[in-house]
């Protein structure tokens, strides 16, 4: 049966939250009652299913609360975000998830369909987290259709970090977030199925260092939104930027994987 709308609890495990600051390269600080940081609710609320109800992807078969838009190709586009209240580790939490829109249309390359999920998180009886996901669907890839060029990004940041996402990062994320996309961790279905020339870096993932770099610029962090550009190989450098109210990450040749903004 056909559903629209979603509830899940889970706790909000501070192990979880530890093995993340890990896979960051944080200090490991997280214990029970803290407060969590910024977008780390995507750790949580996982929904495991079957072998037999997962698609080609490794992602739950559409039909569910994601409706079937009759695309292969799923990719996490980007999001908003508002964060009202602080989520504390250790305490039980729960999501709401509804279809907000999901609709198709004709792009350059093909057909698209455009699918936003809207997720509030609740702690204790409050509103913790209003969270967009902007997922986008695509058919297969045409070998001989000619690549577009990604956008450049900009160079007039006041701050810049570098970074790169090997194999078993991208492998100790996707098990912590139960992701089980395999553009990230089956590099063979990434390049013969998928197109890629190598393993993708989650769009979340550099969401969430762009998102801890915000809170360390403006001191807090409550709306941020993002937007995926181009997608990062494993194999790639990256450079995040920041400046003013507006962040973004930089590949090793300049182009333009994520843009972001931030307010406090």
């Amino acid at each position: 049966m056909n559903q629209r709308t979603q509830t899940l609890d889970d706790v909000m495990d501070p192990a979880r939250a530890r093995a993340m600051q890990a896979i960051l390269g944080d200090e490991i600080t997280i214990r029970a009652e803290d407060p969590l940081p910024p977008f780390f609710h995507q750790l949580y609320f996982w929904d495991p299913q079957p072998p037999g109800m997962l698609g080609r992807d490794g992602h739950p078969k559409r039909g569910g609360i994601i409706p079937d838009m009759g695309l292969p190709r799923r990719m996490w586009a980007g999001g908003r975000l508002e964060f009202h209240a602080p989520l504390r580790a250790g305490r039980t939490a729960q999501r709401l998830s509804s279809v907000e829109q999901a609709t198709r249309k004709q792009g350059r390359t093909g057909p698209l369909a455009f699918v936003t999920l809207r997720h509030e998180i609740w702690q204790d009886g409050q509103l913790c987290v209003t969270d967009w996901q902007d997922l986008l669907y695509r058919e297969d890839p045409d070998p001989a259709a000619p690549v577009p060029d990604p956008p450049r990004a900009r160079t007039d940041e006041d701050v810049a970090e570098n970074a790169r996402f090997d194999s078993t990062t991208l492998f100790r994320y996707s098990a912590l977030t139960f992701n089980g996309h395999r553009i990230h961790y089956d590099i063979e279905y990434a390049r013969t199925v998928e197109g890629y020339n190598g393993l993708v870096v989650h769009g979340p993932l550099l969401a969430q260092r762009l998102i801890l770099l915000a809170e360390r610029r403006l001191g807090s962090v409550k709306r941020f939104s993002f937007r995926a550009t181009a997608p990062l190989l494993h194999s790639e450098e990256a450079t995040f930027c920041w400046q003013g109210g507006n962040g973004w990450v930089r590949g090793q040749d300049g182009r333009q994987h994520m843009i972001a903004t931030a307010s406090s």
